[in-house]
């Protein structure tokens, strides 16, 4: 396999300063973040406002945004390949502003989850033209420097929005005035991006929307054998994340009986996930996208291993669950900014096709993996870590293949 290139795209392709490129990059790709984390501590609220009984059924509030992020990113890649970013972009930002007001004039739990589906939807834009805006205008370890640089903002909308979420709840307000708060951010973005942001795929570079050849792009990332094994293992990572997502309110209230902890160790946790992506921004550049990649992918997992040992010996608490769980979502950041980064080498100008299958295999594997862990919840932290030992054990199965058995190898 070919190692990825360390270039950068020429200078002038970046349309906008590089902490400002870094920033707007984030905040598009946080506006995913805010539509699920935000939502974290209301869903007590929306079961009882809504006359959902079961803890467990609650969690589809977010499971429902997934499946709309997932699959919605088929359409989003090709469509800017072809039209450009700006303006797929600018529309489907546009589309999160008026389905953020749908969810929150909701009237039942069924609307509120086709809304739901809607707001990942449009999400699914911001994520799929980001990274693509990303690969266009850099490469090989820089665009790993970029993509951790965004990551590191980008994770610290979980660490804010349950905190924001939370506070709306004890100012007064309901659920629905977090939806509201979601269509508010969301407008503010559309106008940074619309008033600064520049088109950055050139006419030349333009792709044909014709069936067979959207078919033939994603044929050439299906062919690379990084971008497959990269992409498998960062949807196996993510369903452990999901899992965790979808059920740390309910471990929180239920394991340990403290749901008014959720906000700071939600917060804590997730900045591991920042401290990650900080620590690749920096070393990156020295050590290469694998080596980095691969310690943190085998880490995870053992990790993983020790937190359900001390599950299963009944020795958690609340501290070993929240230090373990950071551990691990450090590194977490660290592995899964560089496999993004390394699927997406050689895509060229058809990153926003080859972002788009990518998404979509993640987000949506990721979610029904997700559902399954958190659906599995019993009141134990088990069959949370007993899916994040196995998913990170396939993940570390995946990767040897695709690098034929050649892991820490230098970039």
């Amino acid at each position: 396999m070919d190692s990825p290139s360390r270039s950068i795209a020429p200078a002038q392709q970046a349309p906008l300063g590089f902490a400002e490129f870094v920033t707007l990059a984030a905040a598009l790709m946080a506006l995913t973040a805010l539509g699920i984390d935000s939502m974290l501590p209301a869903l007590p609220a929306i079961g009882e406002s809504l006359g959902v009984d079961s803890a467990n059924h609650r969690q589809f509030v977010i499971t429902a945004f997934l499946i709309g992020f997932g699959t919605a990113q088929l359409i989003y890649g090709p469509l800017s390949d072809r039209y450009g970013r700006r303006p797929v972009l600018l529309i489907a930002l546009g589309f999160y502003v008026v389905t953020s007001g749908i969810a929150a004039l909701s009237g039942s739990f069924a609307l509120l989850l086709v809304s739901r589906v809607a707001m990942g939807t449009a999400a699914a834009g911001s994520r799929v033209v980001t990274v693509a805006l990303v690969r266009d205008c850099y490469a090989g370890r820089a665009m790993a420097r970029v993509m951790s640089l965004v990551f590191i903002v980008f994770m610290a909308a979980p660490i804010f929005a349950p905190a924001v979420g939370q506070a709306i709840l004890s100012a007064g307000g309901s659920w629905r005035t977090i939806f509201w708060g979601c269509g508010a951010i969301g407008a503010a973005v559309f106008l940074w991006f619309a008033l600064r942001m520049p088109e950055t795929l050139g006419r030349e570079n333009r792709q044909s929307l014709h069936p067979m050849r959207v078919i033939a792009d994603y044929g050439t990332m299906l062919r690379d054998r990084a971008a497959v094994g990269y992409t498998i293992a960062t949807a196996l990572l993510s369903g452990a994340l999901f899992g965790f997502i979808g059920s740390v309110q309910q471990i929180m209230s239920d394991v340990f009986h403290r749901p008014e902890l959720l906000t700071p160790v939600f917060a804590t946790v997730a900045g591991t996930m920042a401290v990650g992506s900080f620590l690749n921004s920096r070393i990156v550049m020295r050590l290469g996208t694998r080596v980095i990649s691969h310690t943190a992918l085998v880490g995870l997992t053992l990790v993983a291993g020790v937190h359900l040992l001390v599950t299963l010996l009944a020795l958690e608490t609340l501290w070993s669950f929240a230090i373990l769980q950071a551990l691990m979502m450090a590194c977490f950041g660290l592995a899964t900014s560089n496999f993004s980064a390394m699927a997406m080498e050689k895509m060229g100008a058809i990153a926003g096709t080859a972002s788009s299958l990518q998404g979509f295999v993640t987000t949506l594997a990721g979610a029904l993996i997700g559902a399954a862990i958190g659906q599995a919840f019993d009141g134990t932290t088990v069959p949370l870590y007993s899916g994040f030992l196995l998913m990170g054990g396939l993940s570390i199965v995946v990767v040897a293949i695709t690098e034929r058995g050649r892991m820490f190898r230098p970039s």
